[in-house]
């Protein structure tokens, strides 16, 4: 049992686009009322913001998810784990990007991964101020579901590294003296970085690179299938397994992927 292989793509695919649906018909409902922020950090200088608004959206997910599989683990960003024991579990970012949402930026999205024995395996990246979601259908096709159309999305694996638009962001993870190792990559992030709709873009081929720091792995879980599924390169900074989160570098291919990984080494240290 330990060397079996996820295999029923095709019932939880089923799944993910009717949960999808579902999701922005409630999300259309909640759209206009109003919202209360409060501080998850109580440090002076610490904001890790979180409104009415995520802990509702993870309690609806939580719902449709328990009420088709009861035995499920489920781990949300808001409410923890249900302690459940299962081969399958789930990862939640009811509100990936609060930030976003508070300021009105339709950047934001709701994030839900589906594990078997630790590994993602599906992913859906939900951006419902866009009118559009990212879902894999197994580990070699994924697709952009946008305007009523399904569309298959591929890394542009073509670019070459004088070429590729690297987006970055470290959002005050990375101190300064590490930064000063590493002045080559600084000068390499051209191009914004909006949570996982960047990681969305490197998916279907507009964005070549992707470097984040600090990721929780319901920042990153929904998003590793989508990548790996459209032919993108992810890891840790250290080149690791990235389904423990942290660090964490995207590229569209193994030759890139290495050269950004070797520029990153010496902030590691």
């Amino acid at each position: 049992m330990k060397n079996q292989k996820f295999t029923n793509y095709k019932k939880f695919y089923i799944f993910f686009n009717i949960l999808a649906s579902d999701l922005n018909k409630y999300l259309k409902k909640k759209k206009n009322k109003k919202f209360k922020i409060s501080n998850k950090k109580k440090g002076n200088f610490e904001f890790d913001p979180v409104t009415n608004f995520d802990k509702a959206c993870e309690k609806f997910i939580i719902s449709k998810i328990s009420k088709k599989f009861p035995f499920h683990k489920i781990i949300g960003e808001e409410f923890g784990n249900n302690k459940k024991k299962s081969d399958y579990s789930w990862v939640i970012d009811p509100i990936d990007g609060t930030r976003s949402f508070i300021v009105g930026n339709p950047t934001w999205s709701n994030l839900i991964s589906l594990n078997f024995k630790g590994e993602p395996v599906m992913g859906l990246a939900n951006f419902p101020e866009l009118d559009k979601y990212y879902l894999n259908y197994d580990n070699k096709l994924a697709y952009v579901f946008e305007n009523g159309k399904k569309k298959r999305i591929k890394t542009n694996k073509k670019v070459p590294f004088h070429f590729i638009k690297l987006a970055a962001a470290f959002h005050g993870a990375l101190p300064l003296k590490k930064q000063q190792k590493i002045p080559k990559f600084l000068r390499l992030m051209q191009y914004p970085c909006f949570d996982a709709l960047t990681y969305a873009q490197l998916a279907e081929g507009k964005v070549d690179a992707v470097v984040q720091c600090a990721n929780k792995i319901w920042d990153i879980h929904a998003l590793i299938p989508i990548i790996r599924a459209s032919g993108g390169i992810i890891t840790t900074w250290d080149n690791k397994d990235p389904v423990m989160a942290g660090n964490i570098a995207v590229s569209n291919n193994k030759k890139n992927h290495k050269i950004i990984l070797k520029l990153l080494k010496p902030a590691i240290k």
